[in-house]
């Protein structure tokens, strides 16, 4: 959840490394610190707050050097505060320690340092880690990379850690378990941070640590830069360097006032980009080479498990439907973090399909190594190349959705729904259950989504009309059916995550059951009706919430009229087939959010107390 970043070269690092927190800050944003070798020192400068916060602080401080650390953070253990924040020393300013994730036997190891004599001056589990390394290393007076190597064979938990060394200020340990981390190798320099952002202006060559393993990265007095990777059991590993797939251009808003609304705009290109290479126009025909290649393993499989968390988990259930609906085999759809702790029954004919943006959801990452403990074919839906769950699936589908910096997910869902509708449409290919003429009407309207989308953003002046009003709206109820039941629980996330605004998404039929109790004249109701096959349902729980006197906000197709006279406003959207409407009926839920939230003066981009790639449970 937090953000990690270091540097050790020739350039200054304080702006290097300044600028890798702000492409950071999704990741967190409760406090941020930085640490700079020095006139002999380690020399920490933390805050509270934002990356901002940090540069106004440090603007009369020497923060002159070639080797530092930084981080931006994600409370977990301790309230955000001075003292939480990262970096943190040991007990004699000797060593200093960056962290992402979670130590859970922090209180055993801390209980056992302060015996030992060992002062703390935080809450965090951070702080106890960095003390176990100096005080083994310190004790046993060995170097620090056997101290790093035994402190963190005896954590239990999820880290991404860089140290720094006062003794050896010409090299920084880093090092992996759960949490990710990358390594940026540019000339006579290294980088490290949890992502490739602060990585990409400076190299396209990067390593991608694994799990349990551990880096040093150094310079010799004459500039010569040295890698050198082992594991836990001190075994020594060969980097496999690889080539970043990213550009600078992507990490920047370029004129738009939110990350959030340009990736909104931007999904006309990400679609397209999920299709490309997969779609055939000219034999209307779809066809996914991670599906081909394991084509046994789906056509043989009992049954499919989608995993995922918050809006990857929404984008499942529109998977679910299409899956069943075309390729007619069996689909769970289970939050990972569930998943993980229920001891779910697994068969080795099931295939498991992780989605994820990131592709290091904790939860998530943890559900597929249960997964392939119980010996299940994984297929991973990820949009960051060399991710861990990428890395960690038998095969799978990247989505090509670019980097996402907004922490509400917007193009993430859409291109995640993309890569599953071609999942379902491959299956029902291989398996015979679709008919040729339905497969070419599908792919058809597939290619022209992207020209929809397009028609869709251009209401957008009107969607934040709209919206106007509800500004101040306590509650808000999303109702939908079909397909629009995961995109009424999406809707209302959306509004949640940006706008604090409560809003519940429910199936339509279900608000009798329980919701209706809630409505009144101040309770907005966003109904999405888009779906034919039950449209004469879901005017009757329009009727339903209209006598009451609910206020209807309604999403249809082009030409709809019986539900638009229902509704106090209406929000028209081109027609589609009904198994990929989700994906046009999500931009005007996705811009009403944003509009609600920016009308309300909240921080879009960056909403309390959420972060964008959630690697601690």
């Amino acid at each position: 959840m937090c953000g990690i970043v270091a540097y050790i070269g020739k350039q200054p690092v304080f702006p290097i490394l300044m600028k890798g927190l702000h492409r950071l800050e999704y990741r967190g944003y409760d406090s941020a610190g930085i640490c700079i070798y020095n006139h002999n020192r380690l020399n920490i400068y933390k805050k509270r707050g934002k990356v901002s916060d940090l540069e106004e602080f440090v603007k009369d401080k020497d923060v002159s050097g070639t080797v530092g650390i930084a981080h931006t953070r994600w409370a977990t253990h301790g309230e955000p505060n001075q003292h939480n924040a990262h970096p943190h020393y040991s007990q004699f300013e000797d060593l200093a320690l960056i962290h992402n994730g979670i130590i859970e036997n922090y209180q055993t190891l801390k209980k056992e340092l302060i015996k030992q004599g060992r002062t703390f001056y935080s809450e965090t589990d951070t702080e106890v880690l960095v003390q176990l390394i100096d005080y083994i290393r310190v004790s046993s007076r060995i170097s620090l990379t056997e101290a790093v190597h035994q402190a963190l064979s005896q954590v239990v938990g999820a880290y991404a850690v860089a140290v720094m060394s006062k003794e050896s200020p010409r090299s920084i340990i880093v090092a992996r378990k759960g949490s990710p981390l990358v390594i940026g190798i540019g000339k006579d320099e290294f980088f490290a941070a949890s992502d490739a952002s602060p990585i990409v202006e400076y190299t396209n060559e990067v390593v991608y640590l694994e799990d349990e393993e551990i880096a040093v990265l150094s310079l010799s007095a004459k500039g010569k830069p040295k890698m050198e990777i082992t594991n836990l059991k001190n075994v020594k590993k060969v980097p496999l360097i690889q080539k970043l797939e990213m550009n600078l251009s992507s990490l920047e808003k370029n004129g738009y006032p939110h990350f959030m609304l340009k990736e909104i705009y931007e999904q006309p290109q990400t679609i397209r980009d999920s299709l490309s290479g997969r779609i055939n126009m000219e034999l209307n025909t779809v066809a996914l080479s991670g599906v081909i290649d394991h084509k046994e393993k789906f056509l043989k499989a009992r049954r499919i498990i989608i995993v995922g968390c918050g809006t990857s988990w929404h984008a499942g259930l529109v998977g679910e439907y299409a899956i069943e609906e075309l390729a007619r085999i069996p689909v769970e759809v289970e939050y990972a973090s569930e998943f993980r702790y229920r001891n779910p029954i697994i068969y080795p004919d099931d295939v498991v399909i992780a989605v994820s943006q990131s592709g290091e959801t904790a939860d998530t990452l943890a559900a597929v190594k249960i997964a392939k403990k119980n010996g299940a074919f994984v297929y991973g839906i990820c949009n960051v190349v060399g991710s861990s769950i990428a890395r960690a699936s038998d095969s799978g589908s990247y989505m090509h959705a670019g980097p996402e910096i907004g922490v509400a997910s917007t193009k993430a869902f859409t291109a995640q729904v993309s890569v599953l509708m071609l999942l379902a449409l491959a299956l029902a290919k291989e398996k015979k259950m679709i008919k040729k003429s339905s497969l070419e009407q599908i792919v058809r309207a597939m290619y022209e989504l992207p020209e929809k989308i397009e028609q869709v953003l251009k209401k957008d002046p009107q969607i934040a009309d709209v919206v106007k009003i509800f500004t101040y709206s306590r509650n808000f109820l999303y109702l939908g059916r079909g397909y629009n039941y995961p995109l009424a629980l999406e809707g209302a996330l959306k509004l949640k995550e940006i706008s604090y605004i409560h809003a519940e998404g429910y199936p339509a039929a279900e608000m009798k059951h329980g919701p209706i109790a809630l409505i009144d004249a101040e309770m907005p109701v966003v109904v999405i009706a888009t779906n034919r096959g039950n449209y004469e349902k879901i005017v009757s729980n329009i009727q339903e919430v209209k006598a009451r006197k609910g206020r209807i906000i309604s999403i249809v197709n082009e030409g709809d009229t019986e539900v638009k006279a229902l509704s106090d406003f209406s929000i028209e959207i081109p027609r589609t087939e009904a198994i990929l409407s989700t994906i046009i009926a999500c931009i005007p839920l996705q811009l009403m959010a944003y509009h609600i939230a920016v009308q309300k003066g909240c921080n879009v981009d960056q909403p309390r107390n959420l972060a964008k790639s959630v690697t601690v449970e």
